[in-house]
């Protein structure tokens, strides 16, 4: 693997590539990006969210990246841009370009004879690549991944140490899939008979699309029947189980540790945060934004945020108030007989005034 050369760019050349506004000095000289309380010589920060602005004055950067609203608020020269963070984040790409692998196959790596690996790609040592497999341009394997038989590998794709791809899965163009990841195991299908659990043959594929990341240790199973199926731009932390039969839509993301059970169908541009627990079979509107730890149990058919998680308070306040959610059926029973009561007792009263 080739190391990119070390970057120095000027503030005038990043307002260039960015399509930033340049306020001051564009000779300023940047060679990495930090924040407002920490960055010093040669970094460049930024102010998205005003909680932070007093941090501006005190900033040692060379420069900043700010909104119209702020760009008099720092003699600092300055990028200024209606979007801070995702200007920040060009920049950041700038400076930090991917390293890019020297194509070829080690002499380490396992290669069957029946796989098509495109002469721009690399496989790392102890990497595996099954009968049939498709490696597309620029392909990067790195060590002891492995891909399974007829599997297929888009052009531009980077598969990290130890990923598994079961046999059949498709990895769309651009796709980043980290290491430990897992794509195409068993989806958990299970029949009951005679008291004893007979697995049900998985028979469909994951078919993950362009420009995806999948994080360390995620795991995507493939379908039951059907295909698996993560739709372009989807973005999925660490430690994330995604059940077979599931659909997630385009531009979707999704933070650590969430569960989504089979068959689910979670539409385009959703927002899923850490720990969040979705039931199989369930249908969640495009547009989307379910809380970290939030369960859902049922469909959510009109966008829109949700949240479902109990507030943090004392413990010792927490048991009293489950100690009163656990008595609410009790409490809603009595005051039903209450209102009863006091009906009737209306209805009475009113029947003896009008003797």
């Amino acid at each position: 693997m080739t190391p990119p050369a070390p970057l120095s760019v000027t503030l005038a050349e990043l307002a260039q590539r960015t399509g930033a506004a340049l306020h001051g000095d564009g000779s300023v000289v940047i060679e990495r990006v930090g924040t407002l309380e920490h960055a010093a010589d040669r970094a460049i920060t930024f102010l998205a969210n005003p909680r932070y602005r007093a941090q501006l004055g005190s900033t040692r950067a060379a420069a900043v990246i700010v909104t119209p609203a702020d760009a008099q608020a720092t003699p600092l020269p300055r990028l200024v841009t209606n979007d801070p963070y995702g200007t920040f984040a060009a920049v950041a790409r700038i400076l930090n370009p991917r390293r890019a692998a020297d194509p070829g196959v080690d002499p380490a790596a396992r290669v069957h004879a029946a796989a098509q690996v495109a002469a721009s790609a690399s496989v790392a040592a102890y990497a595996v690549i099954g009968a049939g497999a498709r490696l597309g341009e620029r392909a990067e394997i790195h060590a002891h991944a492995v891909i399974g038989d007829d599997c297929e590998v888009g052009d531009d794709v980077v598969i990290h140490a130890h990923a598994t791809l079961y046999p059949r899965t498709r990895v769309g163009p651009r796709s980043v899939i980290h290491s430990g990841a897992v794509l195409g195991a068993d989806g958990f299908g299970m029949a009951e008979v005679d008291g004893r659990w007979l697995r049900i043959p998985q028979a469909g594929r994951v078919v993950l699309g362009a420009d995806c990341e999948v994080g360390a240790n995620t795991t995507i199973d493939r379908g039951a029947i059907e295909d698996t199926v993560i739709e372009d731009d989807v973005k999925l932390d660490n430690q994330i189980q995604v059940g077979h039969n599931v659909v997630i839509g385009t531009h979707t993301a999704i933070a650590a540790c969430v569960g989504i059970a089979g068959s689910a169908r979670i539409g385009a541009n959703c927002r899923i945060g850490g720990g969040a627990m979705i039931s199989g079979h369930l249908r969640i509107a495009s547009g989307t934004v379910i809380s970290g730890a939030t369960t859902v149990f049922g469909n959510i058919d009109v966008p829109g945020t949700y949240t479902g998680v109990f507030p943090l308070m004392p413990y010792r306040d927490w048991q009293r108030a489950a100690a009163h959610v656990r008595q609410l059926s009790d409490l809603r029973r009595r005051l039903g007989a209450l209102e009863h009561a006091m009906r009737l007792a209306a209805d009475g009263e009113a029947e003896e005034a009008t003797r």
